[in-house]
């Protein structure tokens, strides 16, 4: 039997497991997500989420509380009468009275292996760390931030050549099904829980545009996943001839030198220990562009230096 769900999400992390849910049958009865915030190119228009521009193609009714907090958001929600709701990336509290409300529970699908990357920005603190592998999991939630029990994992290597768009888009997908085994699994009793492990607790800030700049005396695979983990957004940057470059994606590189020093015509630069070749990157106020299109406008060669 299809269970009936409120959907809770709002970016495009969230939206394969909205779909995977409508394709396997369950009754979505409501999403909720954040307002629409101003966009466009001259930031003028009003731009709903991800979430909100895929629900309203399949006819679920939308809501944007700013607060879930008052009588009248807790009797609204409760009217749905869910058996339970499914939270993805939706970025607002849920008080324990709205915890509380469905009939089975509201369950979390979080991008990390709990307890390592519990908060806002799991998938780029991952791979700026250094870490082998990720996952999601599903959990049952509570009051804590992201603390509840948890149902389900699926893990997934994190590979030197990984951006943080690169993994996220394997875990929204990998998440999707995750959930949609979950809630069969709730449907039919047969869904457990277990602890969050004490050890090993971590927690993901959110990324700060101050984190950005990358620091070439750090040993090459250390720049490589700071690159990675920031590609495409914010992006990590260096400044050549006084201009502002962000670097999207590169490699491992044979060579050395002082940090930051152009190595040779094919943008490989000097780490502390080792270095880089760099992919793809963009100039400031341009696109992104592969290296070879960017030095066939922008010839960059030693003793040039990025800083």
């Amino acid at each position: 039997m299809p269970l009936r769900l409120i959907f809770m999400g709002t970016p495009d992390f969230s939206v394969p497991t909205l779909l995977e849910l409508v394709a396997h049958g369950h009754e979505i009865v409501a999403v909720y997500t954040r307002a629409p915030k101003p966009g466009g190119r001259r930031g003028l228009q009003m731009q709903p989420t991800p979430i909100e521009e895929a629900a309203r193609k399949l006819g679920v009714p939308v809501l944007t509380p700013k607060t879930l907090k008052t009588p009248e958001a807790l009797e609204e929600f409760r009217a749905f009468d869910a058996d339970a709701a499914v939270v993805v990336a939706y970025g607002m509290i849920l008080p324990q009275a709205i915890l509380d409300a469905p009939r089975l529970g509201c369950y979390n699908l979080h991008a990390s292996l709990l307890p390592r990357w519990r908060g806002a920005a799991p998938i780029n603190r991952a791979i700026m760390a250094g870490d082998a592998e990720s996952g999601v999991m599903v959990m049952k939630m509570d009051v804590g931030l992201d603390t509840g029990d948890v149902a389900m994992a699926e893990r997934l290597p994190i590979t030197d050549n990984m951006t943080a768009a690169d993994l996220h888009d394997r875990l929204a997908r990998l998440g999707a099904d995750l959930m949609v085994r979950a809630m069969a699994a709730l449907d039919r009793g047969g869904l457990q829980l277990k602890k969050q492990r004490e050890d090993g607790v971590t927690y993901a800030a959110k990324i700060d545009k101050a984190e950005a700049r990358i620091d070439w005396s750090k040993p090459a695979h250390a720049v490589l996943r700071h690159i990675h983990g920031l590609s495409p957004f914010p992006g990590a940057w260096a400044e050549l001839e006084n201009a502002r470059v962000k670097i999207l994606r590169c490699a491992l590189a044979e060579g050395s030198g002082a940090p930051g020093a152009v190595l040779d015509d094919q943008l490989t630069i000097a780490c502390g220990e080792g270095a880089i070749r760099i992919l793809e990157l963009q100039r400031e106020g341009k696109g992104r562009m592969q290296a070879a299109d960017f030095l066939r406008g922008t010839p960059v060669k030693p003793p040039m230096r990025l800083t």
